[in-house]
């Protein structure tokens, strides 16, 4: 399609590019904007820019962050003894939105899946492991979907530490097989995690 100015189509391209919207999409998504106060799409693009360079990662569970630390990981009324172990910063946000959790994350960055050339050195295991040695966490909660990958990273790292001295425990599985905890509601998701289960019982 043609497009009379090379800047709109220039920002139809770009738009275009976000997952799950199509050209069509982008148009009218551009030409709203054209529609609106000017101050609305740089209030737009300042916030995207803020997104791409002000964003960092908490150095101590690798959420994002504004500072260095987190506001979880600086909370000291979160209890340190429990570390609930997650594949993705959105699992940190389903986790938070249920209200049920005190304790404290860790991010991996995904999941062991061979088939995606992802093993656990692409994960942040190092830094779990230095959080286990450490020996101020008590509980390692695992928090991770349901999937085969998902069991298969949880059964790596409850492997390689469970001669540590921490207990290892699993969500309760109210949330379906092959699910991810993001699309769990939050009442499931809440009691999936109060009702946890020793890894050891888990079946798995």
């Amino acid at each position: 399609m043609d497009y009379p100015s090379k800047v709109l189509s220039k920002a139809i391209e770009e738009i275009a590019g976000l997952p799950g919207i199509g050209r069509r999409s982008a148009l009218r998504l551009a030409l709203h904007l054209l529609r609106q106060p000017s101050s609305q799409g740089i209030s737009l693009g300042a916030a995207i820019q803020g997104l791409v360079t002000d964003i960092k990662y908490c150095k101590e569970c690798h959420n994002f962050s504004d500072q260095e630390i987190c506001d979880i990981c600086n909370d000291d009324k979160r209890n340190a003894e429990l570390l609930c172990v997650v594949e993705d910063v959105r699992d940190v946000m389903a986790i938070e939105n249920t209200g049920k959790y005190k304790g404290r994350y860790l991010v991996l960055g995904g999941k062991i899946s061979p088939m995606e050339g992802i093993g656990p050195n692409q994960l942040r295991i190092d830094s779990l492991e230095r959080k286990i040695k450490s020996h101020t966490i008590k509980e390692v909660i695992f928090a991770l979907s349901s999937t085969m990958e998902g069991e298969t990273t949880a059964y790596y790292i409850y492997k390689k530490f469970k001669d540590q001295d921490v207990m290892f425990s699993n969500i309760a599985r109210g949330i379906a097989v092959g699910d991810e905890l993001e699309y769990a509601d939050e009442i499931s998701l809440g009691r999936s995690i109060i009702n946890r289960t020793s890894y050891n019982e888990a079946g798995l």
